[in-house]
């Protein structure tokens, strides 16, 4: 079986990814600086999930640091390489810029010569949706224009997309970037909204939502649950673009946006089903920050056309999947 080297493997997609492609019998390289952004152990008990199988080899190693990466490439020389090592999240790039640039941009570049030294047959990367930043036509398709980014985190991501592009023209390295929409379930990133709420209600904190009370003109998202995201991504791994700059880029997300307050009246719901008691968060309305969007709505036609992915994971099942785990991790009942 073909080797696969994950970068960010202990991250959120990265061990779902991971643990897909391992189930398969592929040989997963997998390297992580396990930083502090959100709880190491969340990482830690992924990462101990993965170390059962034989198959999977784990380095800590940041991919800022390019002549470890030049060497894990020299070492294991793997045919597919998945990039998800970023600095994420469009709040904290307000707060502390410098881990973007050296994360998605200096590391990024760093995988990319690697890419070039050690020939592979696929890069597949993460982009993001926050690329479209405040477009305003929905759904939001690959070809529209994505030239003003509303954050220093799109704003990195749109840098990946044109790299990758620079590195598939003059090298031909077949690169495809992904915009992803909105990914949650279990074992997420506790900063995502429907975590940082779950966490709140059992601190008996008010959750605050930035959509200004404005129910009528409330925020859109378009969650993708992450076994939705895990399908999408291993039917594109052999299926590199063959145009004469092997470049590709993709949304992947759930076509299906709803509002902001119906997805935390359905985690309620949802919640209140794990726990076997009625739950109601506490909330404080507040004005949307800076960086957010309106409304993130992707068209899936693309990647249905090349892969026939279709999400099949409705929000009441994936929220119900994530607050059963929740509370069992926790030990909560």
């Amino acid at each position: 079986m073909k080797t696969i080297l994950i970068t960010g493997a202990a991250g959120f997609i990265g061990y779902f990814l991971s643990k897909k492609l391992l189930d398969k019998g592929y040989n997963v390289i997998g390297i992580d600086n396990i930083n502090d952004y959100y709880d190491v152990n969340l990482k830690y008990t992924r990462l101990k999930n993965l170390q059962k199988y034989e198959n999977f080899v784990f380095i800590k190693e940041d991919i800022s640091n390019k002549e470890k990466i030049i060497q894990i490439f020299e070492n294991y020389k793997p045919e597919i390489v998945v990039n998800l090592a970023a600095q994420a999240g469009v709040r904290y790039s307000i707060e502390n810029p410098d881990a973007y640039i050296i994360s998605n941009i200096i590391g990024f570049f760093n995988i990319l010569e690697a890419c070039r030294c050690y020939p592979v047959e696929h890069l597949i990367y993460a982009s993001s949706s926050s690329v479209y930043g405040a477009n305003k036509k929905v759904p939001f398709e690959e070809t529209d224009f994505v030239d003003n980014p509303v954050s220093l985190y799109a704003a990195t991501k749109k840098s990946n997309e044109l790299m990758a592009y620079t590195y598939s023209h003059l090298y031909k390295i077949p690169t495809t970037g992904l915009r992803f929409f909105t990914v949650y379930g279990p074992f997420g990133r506790p900063d995502m909204a429907y975590f940082s709420f779950t966490n709140k209600y059992f601190k008996g904190e008010p959750i605050r939502i930035f959509n200004n009370g404005d129910f009528k003109n409330d925020l859109y998202r378009d969650f993708t649950y992450i076994d939705d995201i895990v399908a999408g991504i291993e039917k594109l791994i052999d299926k590199p673009s063959d145009e004469k700059v092997p470049h590709q880029v993709f949304n992947i997300g759930n076509n299906k946006p709803i509002k902001l307050m119906t997805f935390i009246e359905t985690l309620e719901k949802c919640l209140s089903n794990s726990l076997g008691k009625k739950v109601e968060f506490k909330k404080i309305f507040e004005p949307i920050k800076p960086g957010d969007v309106p409304a993130t709505y992707a068209s899936t036609e693309k990647l249905n056309k090349i892969t026939g992915f279709k999400p099949t994971t409705t929000i009441e099942e994936g929220l119900q999947k994530f607050t059963d785990w929740y509370v069992e991790y926790y030990k909560l009942k």
